[in-house]
């Protein structure tokens, strides 16, 4: 299992916290020091759409408007901190975020 996001988030932190007490391994990738690949980015756009784009972010609110035109594509790869978190693999199977929906398929 494979972890996205930044050790600065409290929401990353809270779901390693509980899928580690849970006994699940899960690898966390801090996606500012090592950057999605833009195959990555592909494959959480086709899975979440712009969902993926944190809008409710500080990095976003920071964005001048001509910025935030970019496709979701660009806007990761320029600005890695928009992507929602976290965004867990499991076994290929992506979510989002850590949800009361999300928390039982992975702490399964």
């Amino acid at each position: 299992m494979i972890l996205y996001g930044i050790p600065t988030c409290d929401t990353c932190r809270k779901a390693l916290r509980e899928i580690s007490a849970a006994g699940q391994d899960v690898t966390f990738r801090d996606i500012r020091a090592e950057p999605l690949e833009p195959a990555e980015v592909s494959r959480f756009l086709a899975a979440f759409g712009d969902r993926l784009v944190n809008r409710a972010s500080t990095t976003w609110r920071g964005l001048d408007d001509a910025a935030r035109a970019a496709g979701p594509a660009a806007l990761l790869a320029a600005h890695p901190t928009l992507m929602k978190r976290p965004v867990i693999d499991r076994d290929g199977v992506l979510t989002l975020g850590w949800t009361a929906e999300v928390k039982p398929l992975i702490l399964k």
